[in-house]
């Protein structure tokens, strides 16, 4: 019975022999693939940045002589232009006013109220409305096309009265925030809006919306597979070398 056992015992363990070897070549190959796996479940899952903002017009003034935009200080109902400014809406997603995106154009007063003569008692204000972009739309829609009006109003007249006089019907709610202009939107104000991370990486300047340039903070797909590669590489180099020596 000592020598059938004997003579058995190389059958019952020789078939382990072989895997025993393939387990010490294939463990550089797992050490070197480790941290391509750690990349791509780092960054292949990070979840996308949410930031909330704002469905609202907002309200802009510039000097009738051009320049820039600038953010009014004052509600539409207290500011008080003088005879020969502009003032301007914009109806956009903003998160709050350093990142709310002015009127596009760059109309100036003289092509705004070239139509409209001036009379005693009053003054001229020339108003430019845009509605913005399918983007800001609560709809998705596209939204009617920006236009500028000239608005003739007595001499102490707000931007809100102002703004009443070409641009009706106007809607605000309780708080008197603007809600709308020529009607537009149908509903809603100052709405609660979740947005991408990256949606006003750039600031909204005159003459256009800003795109972003599609920056990212981490690194690009195109590195991670680079990566992979040269693993793979090294990977195979060592399978081959280790199968040599065996």
């Amino acid at each position: 019975m000592r020598y059938a056992y004997a003579a058995s015992a190389p059958r019952t363990h020789a078939p382990f022999a072989p895997r025993t070897r393939a387990t010490r070549l294939l463990l550089p190959v797992v050490a070197l693939l480790l941290p391509v796996l750690v990349l791509f479940g780092m960054f292949g899952a990070a979840p996308a940045q949410a930031a909330d903002g704002y469905r609202y017009w907002s309200f802009w003034q510039r000097g009738g002589d051009g320049g820039s935009w600038s953010y009014a200080t004052q509600g539409p109902s207290s500011a008080r232009p003088g005879d020969g400014d502009m003032i301007g809406f914009r109806f956009a997603v903003s998160e709050d006013s350093n990142d709310a995106t002015r009127p596009r154009g760059m109309a100036d007063f003289a092509a705004v109220c070239a139509d409209t003569p001036t009379t005693d008692g009053t003054k001229r204000v020339a108003v430019v409305l845009d509605f913005g972009t399918a983007a800001d739309a609560p709809d998705r829609r596209t939204p009617p096309a920006p236009r500028t009006e000239c608005a003739r109003v007595g001499e102490d007249a707000t931007a809100g009265e102002a703004l009443a006089a070409v641009a009706k019907p106007l809607r605000y709610n309780s708080a008197a925030l603007l809600c709308a202009i020529a009607g537009y939107p149908e509903s809603g104000c100052g709405d609660k809006v979740t947005t991408s991370g990256n949606a006003h990486a750039t600031p909204k300047g005159d003459g256009g919306e800003a795109s972003g340039d599609g920056a990212s903070s981490g690194p690009s797909a195109g590195l991670i597979g680079g990566l992979a590669a040269v693993v793979l590489l090294g990977a195979a180099a060592v399978w081959q070398a280790r199968r040599r020596r065996v």
